[in-house]
């Protein structure tokens, strides 16, 4: 293997330790940063996923609650959670967990969220905030790829970048992210014409696609940058895959990281600090 490891998992521990002291500062002044969510009951990844949020949270001192939906949870009745969630001052963070149960309008959830209290960015208001070059809470998984690359010391600046994937919670944000980082930005995805060969042409690729190892080797400029924000479950294999062959890519790639233990740590570790953030703001 010729590239080095974008280990998101060791820098998420930094990253949890920093808001483990922020979080313990914040207590000596009387405030504990809370953060709650909003899960489907039925969804066995979303509950794993909740569970490692909830271990984290317990690490670094944030409270955290959960409000699980099933299929007999009206819209009304998730409303007026989010309602009271938004009015309670001692919930800093609120997390709408995707995906809801489809009898559910998670678009209007997110609208009566807004953007003060989602701490995982995704809200209407907050992806504005993101596109407007506002301050706000960026979406949880492109600012853990932004600080994996910081930390590294990979610049975006003059880079050709090219983002496969085009969803409002990764895609559409990473890129965005990437260019205000002076990036040349692509957004490709799996109906772009000549996708290898838009691929071949990015220094920075973030694929973000969802299709299990669809990016090959031969799909990647040497020495470019690979981020595989894609989780996969493959009937066979005992462990979640990329949307990245890792043992092609790694023989070309300068940088990349693994699945698991990439991305999936920092978007957690992200999600955290912007809870503190949220916490922090209070003061301000």
């Amino acid at each position: 293997m010729n590239a080095q490891i974008l280990d998101g998992k060791a820098l998420s521990k930094l990253v949890r330790a920093q808001v483990k002291e922020r979080v313990d500062h914040l207590v000596a002044r009387g405030v504990r940063p809370r953060l709650d969510v909003l899960v489907a009951a039925q969804d066995p990844a979303s509950l794993a996923y909740v569970r490692m949020k909830r271990k984290w949270c317990e690490e670094a001192g944030i409270v955290s609650g959960v409000f699980e939906v099933n299929e007999a949870t009206t819209q009304a009745e998730l409303l007026a959670q989010i309602a009271g969630l938004n009015e309670n001052q001692d919930v800093h963070g609120i997390l709408l967990q995707h995906p809801l149960p489809k009898h559910l309008d998670e678009n209007e959830a997110l609208l009566a969220l807004g953007a003060e209290k989602d701490v995982d960015g995704i809200s209407p208001a907050s992806l504005g905030r993101l596109f407007a070059d506002l301050p706000g809470f960026r979406c949880a998984t492109p600012l853990g790829i932004m600080k994996l690359l910081a930390h590294h010391g990979i610049r975006c600046e003059g880079k050709r970048a090219v983002v496969i994937g085009r969803s409002v919670i990764l895609g559409k944000p990473a890129a965005h992210m990437l260019l205000q980082q002076n990036a040349t930005v692509t957004i490709a995805h799996s109906r772009t014409v000549d996708l290898r060969e838009r691929c071949r042409e990015a220094d920075i690729l973030v694929a973000a696609v969802g299709r299990p190892e669809m990016v090959r080797g031969d799909w990647i400029k040497p020495g470019a940058v690979v981020v595989d924000a894609g989780y996969n479950k493959v009937e066979g294999r005992t462990s979640d895959v990329g949307d990245v062959c890792f043992e092609e890519a790694a023989e070309v790639a300068s940088w990349i990281t693994p699945v698991p233990g990439g991305v999936g740590p920092m978007t957690v570790a992200s999600l955290l600090s912007n809870t503190v953030d949220a916490a922090e703001a209070r003061f301000a």
